[in-house]
């Protein structure tokens, strides 16, 4: 029945879908794994970094960019197809700067780059952008954003956000411990609860991890791989503990 309605994007199935832009959000579940954070100070992002050959250049594989000097983005779903938006929408930031001498608002780039999407869903002779983009960054006042695009063209704002292969997985720990990640009140503490999501959520180790955090009027700073694989450490030593306190006080209450 499917094939009937998934030749062209402007086709609505029956039930009111339309099958390409679906197979698009697909294509971004089975992306790596990317995890936005929004604090009171910073904008913090963290992805899962998939295994580099040892003969490719590391910083050509790098999913967080800089959209201009206030506000940076990173992406699950196809690679090409991020970088195509990213382009856009740099150019769009430069622009905008120029033409109303003043930074461009994280929400308008974000609108923005949602037009682009929603265009190519009901365009003849274009398919759907399979990426979601989660764009994180400073209005002129000094106020955090973070927002997120899906390839249908529709963007929500966001306190912190996943998505991406283990998105869902990602989002149960992250409405678990909601308070303690908004509420980070450093850039450190805010790095660590992005360490310990991703760590926690994922199972993976500190070199598949990759953290970066922007402050207002302040460059985008790429922590450390010797950092995350220090709080990794520290973490599985909470976590250790944790569980050893759990246990006593079961051993406790039995008794």
């Amino acid at each position: 029945m499917s094939s009937r309605y998934d030749g062209a994007v402007t086709i609505f199935s029956p039930d009111g879908h339309l099958l390409q832009v679906e197979y698009a959000q697909e294509a971004v579940r089975r992306g790596s794994t990317v995890v936005g954070l929004c604090t009171k100070n910073c904008i913090v992002l963290g992805v899962e970094k998939k295994a580099v050959d040892p003969l490719q250049v590391e910083r050509a594989t790098h999913k967080i960019k800089k959209l201009d000097d206030h506000m940076i983005i990173t992406f699950a779903g196809l690679t090409a197809d991020a970088r195509v938006l990213i382009n856009r929408a740099q150019i769009e930031a430069q622009m905008h700067c120029l033409n109303r001498e003043r930074p461009a608002s994280v929400e308008y780039i974000t609108r923005y780059i949602a037009k682009l999407k929603q265009q190519n869903s009901h365009t003849n002779g274009l398919r759907p952008y399979g990426v979601s983009c989660i764009i994180g960054g400073f209005d002129v006042d000094g106020k955090p954003h973070l927002f997120q695009t899906e390839p249908s063209g529709i963007y929500y704002e966001w306190q912190a956000n996943s998505t991406g292969r283990l998105g869902q997985a990602v989002r149960t720990y992250i409405e678990k411990n909601r308070s303690a990640m908004i509420n980070a009140p450093n850039e450190v503490e805010a790095v660590k609860q992005m360490v310990r999501t991703l760590h926690l959520s994922t199972s993976l180790g500190p070199s598949f991890f990759e953290v970066v955090v922007l402050k207002h009027n302040e460059p985008m700073t790429k922590v450390a791989p010797e950092m995350i694989a220090y709080m990794v450490q520290l973490i599985k030593q909470e976590v250790a503990e944790e569980e050893a306190k759990q246990k006593q006080q079961q051993r406790t209450a039995a008794t």
